[in-house]
């Protein structure tokens, strides 16, 4: 298991690097924090996420890490990196919460300095908040964590990031390629975000709250979204993105062309078809 007479460092303390926070720190880890926000940086003291933090001057903090989670943006985390990923010490071993992977775990392993290793992974757990005052709400039990290994890393690391799930409360633990990860991810995740806000820019009729029902609040949750995050990570991964689109988008016209020839048979045909595959996901998603 875990050592907990590491230290441990959380760079972004945002919604998951939060919870990161809180729940290694309920277990009995140390655990410091870097974050750009002041204000939110003493949330996360005062609550006792962490044990203490800087928004600058922090190589200290880096240089003495024995383990790093990064909580940050990949563009952001790339250009961090560049800057100040000299200063990791040999042995450390960091991950992230990245929803795209291409792009960016090849540059920034490639920028490792000797001794240091790079164990992508991304904890599926996001919510309509964000900030690490919202953290304690995130609940990662039900959630996917997955790891996306490549050949540089070593059986230690994957083993430490597994076992990092683990005490952070994930029960639903698996490992993908980077590849796998994106095209994964380009449909499970980004294509129902992209649905959810096409649908509400589709209407602008205000008024819809007075007599919606459940399945458009429940179509449209994710359509308040963090656009700073979704629009990089829709740009990140936009050749998925664009693929599920367009399957999507044939899907969509198969419906449309049913209706205007007024064929109820097609129409039963995709429902049941849409039944099944549902019935097949429930089975196979842990309850």
């Amino acid at each position: 298991m875990l050592d907990k007479s590491k230290s441990y460092l959380i760079v972004g303390l945002g919604l998951l690097g939060g919870k990161y926070a809180l729940e290694l720190t309920r277990a009995g880890f140390r655990v410091d924090g870097i974050n750009r926000s002041e204000k939110h940086l003493q949330y996360a003291i005062e609550k006792g996420y962490i044990r203490s933090g800087k928004t600058h001057d922090f190589e200290d903090l880096v240089s003495e890490a024995d383990y790093i989670i990064f909580g940050l943006y990949p563009t952001t985390l790339l250009e961090w990196f560049k800057t100040y990923g000299h200063l990791l010490k040999p042995g450390c071993i960091f991950t992230d919460v990245s929803g795209v992977k291409t792009g960016l775990v090849e540059p920034i392993q490639a920028m490792c300095p000797p001794g240091v290793e790079f164990i992508a992974s991304h904890p599926m757990a996001g919510r309509e908040t964000s900030s690490v005052e919202h953290a304690a709400e995130v609940n990662f039990a039900p959630a996917n964590f997955i790891i996306t290994p490549t050949e540089k890393n070593t059986a230690k690391a994957i083993v430490w990031v597994t076992e990092l799930a683990e005490v952070l409360g994930f029960e639903h633990i698996s490992t993908l390629t980077v590849e796998e990860h994106d095209r994964m991810i380009g449909y499970v995740s980004q294509l129902c975000h992209a649905i959810a806000v096409s649908l509400m820019c589709a209407n602008d009729n205000s008024a819809l709250c007075e007599y919606t029902g459940d399945s458009f609040r429940d179509l449209t949750r994710i359509a308040k979204i963090n656009e700073t995050m979704w629009s990089e990570l829709f740009l990140w991964n936009r050749k998925n993105l664009i693929e599920e689109i367009d399957q999507f988008d044939g899907a969509l016209a198969q419906l449309r062309a049913a209706l205007v020839a007024g064929d109820r048979e097609g129409l039963e045909d995709m429902f049941r078809l849409s039944t099944q595959r549902r019935g097949m996901f429930d089975k196979k998603t842990p309850g």
